[in-house]
């Protein structure tokens, strides 16, 4: 079979077969293009990205021709057709490896990970977290507590969330200041703690110490008076006597 020769004039007109297709669509679901191909002498392809909902992998397809020696392309049929894989159905992936943080509700049971990188067991830790009786009373110990990387993956969190610090200059007032701020244990006491204060936003949220909100305890505090106080003068102007010199 004779292979077709790519028709520079049909494979050019990227944006003629753009628009023909932003007609009948909305702009928000129209991609990128994504490939020409001849179907046949003077009849060719575009193809377009779809960005609908529902039709993950599938591309707009727009033919196009031209009449012998002409150079007006011409505008034959629009479809949309499945790409490579669009029709199959994604490799599964296990109900608890889909879901992210918050998609759990209040009352939802999070499946048991026995090798949670966060957790190690209890009598392994070397944090200064470790709960001495843990070991040795039952009841009252944690099987797992929180390993290096777990303590890690949550302080990189939190400094990144709004409860870090604000970017630009750091500001006068921040949390490390504030007569709210209850200190955390452990090895997250030097650069967290917890906001106690009803009138922040930030209010029983963990909160880095250089953060810094409208709520501070101190804001608008008066200023300490200065130790050397100015007097107002005591001169009487008016009992001053004047002489002219000679």
């Amino acid at each position: 079979m004779r292979k077709i020769r790519i028709d520079e004039v049909l494979a050019s007109a990227t944006l003629v077969a753009r628009e023909a297709v932003a007609e009948f669509i909305s702009e928000e679901h129209l991609g990128d293009h994504c490939g020409f191909v001849m179907e046949a002498e003077r009849l060719g392809t575009h193809f377009f990205h779809s960005l609908k909902p529902g039709y993950r992998g599938w591309c707009w397809a727009v033919s196009v021709a031209r009449a012998p020696r002409s150079r007006t392309v011409t505008i034959c049929e629009i479809d949309m057709l499945p790409a490579e894989g669009a029709l199959l159905a994604p490799e599964w992936i296990p109900w608890e490896q889909r879901l992210r943080p918050g998609d759990y509700g209040r009352e939802d049971t999070i499946p048991y990970n026995a090798h949670d990188e966060r957790l190690e067991p209890n009598y392994e830790s070397a944090d200064e977290n470790l709960e001495v009786y843990g070991a040795n009373e039952p009841g009252y110990g944690r099987v797992r507590v929180l390993s290096a990387e777990g303590i890690s993956q949550a302080a990189s969190r939190w400094y990144r969330s709004d409860q870090g610090p604000r970017r630009g200059r750091l500001p006068k007032d921040t949390c490390s200041t504030c007569g709210f701020l209850m200190k955390m244990s452990g090895s997250m006491r030097s650069v967290f703690g917890v906001c106690a204060n009803e009138w922040s936003q930030d209010d029983g949220r963990v909160v880095s110490l250089d953060h810094a909100c409208g709520a501070h305890s101190e804001t608008d505090a008066p200023k300490t008076p200065s130790d050397w106080t100015v007097r107002p003068s005591r001169i009487n102007d008016f009992s001053v006597e004047t002489e002219k010199l000679s």
